[in-house]
């Protein structure tokens, strides 16, 4: 197993797109062709699957050094509602691309830190939205929430405005881990809010764990585990510290690479790891995530509904995602695009009357094959290819997975991979993706872009 490791344990991406950030054609983009691949998704699907929103807040009052994610930190609350302001009228410019009111299916709020914003500031956010929306009947909404600052009303105010679904960001709860990474919050306080959450209503609590931490041990990663089963939250998030320093505005400077576990201990946190959490009644759901029986996550990979988009795994699709707020990240299906990455730049566009992108990506036919491909793989464990209605360079692909068939990471019949024995999951799930990834392939990377997949 560990010469496996070894052999496909290299830099690559988690791809929640394809392609992937880096391999964006960003010479052939332009925020008009943005918007008409808006408005196309929007006509073609608004009436029978509806839109999802992702709204970036990005504000926290302190800087934790493991995260890699936009963010601006301040400890000055009178940042927020000149912020909020903007997302609204961000969501205004896009309303004007439509011909209909639109279906909402999915919103999630992300950051930074949502619950840096007071419950009432939330509301009339959430309210400036949802008056120019219908509500889908089975709409899904979801919020990140900071332990040490999520009180009892933000998880009420959330929940009476349609909010079901809670995750509060854990990591590990060794203290020593927890000072490493400028993230000091109580075993109380997490059961305190996780309890609360319970009491009002929430039937999708998640917590999130990290595994390959500074100073992280397995003693301290069982501990966490046992402790998180104490909970016994609906879902996990399972997932490998990304070590990306080089990348500008990330925080990982906060200790040294030494205090990292080496490649065989991190391999150890996570296969420990996930046999514990499986001993202990969870089920592994797409990657590196896990859940309850009786969870949606759960049911829709049993329902083949699986899906994953920049929001991470959600139990069902839209094909349109507008992402709101400053270097938020939008999915038309069609393209992506990016929103610029400063608050000032960002307010400043809103003003001007500008959807604020600056970057993103319009797929072509390969794209979107390769880009059904992945998904498939990562929600479903197993694609069919299509030799008749294909590109050459899949074909080739689809043969080097020969050799992952040799290992005994998948399954090849014909023209359809499947998933691998479940001991190998970690491997497949992490690898197999890649072997479909052209633009990483045509384009090998000459410095370091992607931490490491296992």
């Amino acid at each position: 197993m560990n010469s496996l490791i070894d052999k496909y344990n290299i830099p690559g991406p988690r791809y929640t797109s394809y392609p992937t950030v880096p391999y964006w054609d960003e010479n052939s983009f332009s925020s008009e062709q943005w918007e008409k691949s808006v408005i196309r998704t929007f006509k073609e699907t608004n009436a029978e699957e509806g839109i999802s929103i992702y709204i970036h807040l990005p504000f926290c009052e302190a800087l934790c050094t493991f995260c890699a994610c936009h963010k601006r930190i301040t400890k000055q609350h009178s940042v927020e509602i000149p912020y909020l302001e903007s997302v609204l009228k961000e969501w205004q410019l896009y309303l004007q691309l439509f011909d209909e009111k639109p279906k909402l299916k999915e919103l999630h709020l992300g950051g930074g830190t949502p619950t840096f914003f007071s419950p009432k500031n939330l509301k009339t956010l959430l309210e400036g939205i949802f008056e120019t929306v219908e509500i889908a009947e089975h709409q899904e909404f979801s919020f990140e929430g900071h332990p040490n600052n999520t009180t009892r009303e933000h998880l009420q105010t959330l929940y009476d405005l349609g909010f079901r679904r809670v995750s509060f960001g854990v990591q590990d709860y060794d203290p020593k881990v927890q000072k490493a990474i400028n993230r000091i919050q109580s075993f109380e306080k997490v059961k305190e809010v996780t309890e609360w959450a319970k009491e009002i209503g929430y039937r999708g609590i998640s917590h999130d764990l990290v595994f390959g931490l500074p100073h992280q041990t397995w003693e301290a990663m069982e501990s966490t585990i046992r402790k998180t089963m104490e909970l016994k939250p609906d879902r996990l998030a399972f997932y490998s510290y990304a070590h990306v320093p080089w990348v500008k505005g990330v925080g990982q400077r906060g200790f040294d690479e030494n205090d990292l576990p080496s490649g065989e201990e991190k391999r150890r946190l996570y296969e420990d790891g996930k046999k514990l959490l499986e001993d202990l009644g969870y089920i592994e759901v797409g990657m590196d995530h896990f859940s309850l029986e009786h969870d949606d996550l759960y049911q829709s990979l049993i329902q083949k509904k699986l899906h994953r988009n920049f929001m991470g795994y959600t139990s069902s699709k839209t094909q349109l995602m507008v992402g709101l707020g400053m270097s938020a990240i939008s999915d038309s299906w069609y393209a992506f695009a990016q929103n610029v990455k400063t608050v000032e730049e960002y307010q400043k566009m809103v003003e001007e009357g500008r959807i604020p992108v600056v970057k993103g990506h319009i797929l072509n036919d390969e794209d979107l094959t390769v880009r059904r491909h992945i998904l498939n793989l990562m929600c479903q464990l197993e694609t069919t290819f299509d030799v008749n209605n294909s590109f050459p360079e899949l074909e080739n692909a689809f043969e080097m997975l020969k050799e992952m068939e040799n290992d005994e990471l998948v399954e090849i019949h014909n023209n359809q991979i499947k998933k691998l024995r479940k001991k190998r999951k970690s491997i497949y799930k992490k690898c197999c993706d890649g072997f479909f990834d052209l633009r990483m392939m045509r384009n090998k990377p000459e410095t370091r872009i992607f931490s490491m997949t296992i």
